[in-house]
């Protein structure tokens, strides 16, 4: 049994994830195979790319329903979030609808250019076990053009033209905009919360 399934929905940020996990000694597995991610104790939907693609992926590797059932905790990254959601309106496409919300595209100004790319200071609005041991505003790497609005089930945000939604928490469903791999120690502890919260 895998500690952390990872679902291959494509992108290009998968080694970099693999190589944080190795990092906290937790063995973390690639994998389209539901069985896989089903008996797994913690499951991770990443995404780098297109909305319907990632979702057209999902589909045909049968996917969608097993995703929607899962009842160990799932952490959605950067689109992997976006995914979680009802849809997105990158080309109208319906996501897997397990959160409520839709992605919206971010708007361009002369300061804030789309795709947000870079080191954003995020703000802490609730408690939660995958927020442990991380200091309110702390800075993570984002690289998206689009994002959820915030929302009750929002727990921090950061700001581009407006403030969106960094993190959400529904159920045992919680996901990140940012990419804690690529966010040094602390995207670190946010994985290391996550391999351990629940247990």
């Amino acid at each position: 049994m895998a500690d952390v399934a990872i679902i291959d929905s494509g992108g290009a940020n998968i080694a970099s994830l693999l190589f944080a996990f190795e990092r906290l000694q937790t063995n973390a597995v690639l994998t389209s195979e539901a069985d896989v991610i089903r008996s797994a104790q913690r499951v991770l939907l990443p995404g780098v790319g297109a909305a319907r693609d990632a979702m057209q992926r999902l589909r045909k590797s049968g996917l969608v329903d097993v995703i929607r059932e899962l009842e160990q905790p799932v952490l959605g990254i950067c689109l992997g979030m976006q995914l979680l959601c009802d849809a997105s309106d990158e080309e109208d496409v319906e996501c897997l609808g397990v959160i409520s919300g839709t992605a919206r595209k971010l708007t361009a100004t002369t300061e804030n250019t789309v795709p947000n790319m870079g080191w954003c200071s995020t703000g802490i609005r609730s408690a939660h076990p995958l927020l442990e041991g991380i200091e309110d505003e702390s800075y993570f790497y984002y690289l998206h053009s689009y994002a959820l609005p915030v929302s009750s089930i929002t727990l921090a945000t950061a700001t581009h033209s407006d403030e969106f939604s960094a993190i959400i928490s529904d159920r045992n469903f919680v996901a990140a905009q940012f990419h804690p791999e690529r966010s040094a120690a602390v995207g670190a502890r946010l994985l290391r919360n996550f391999v351990e919260f629940g247990k």
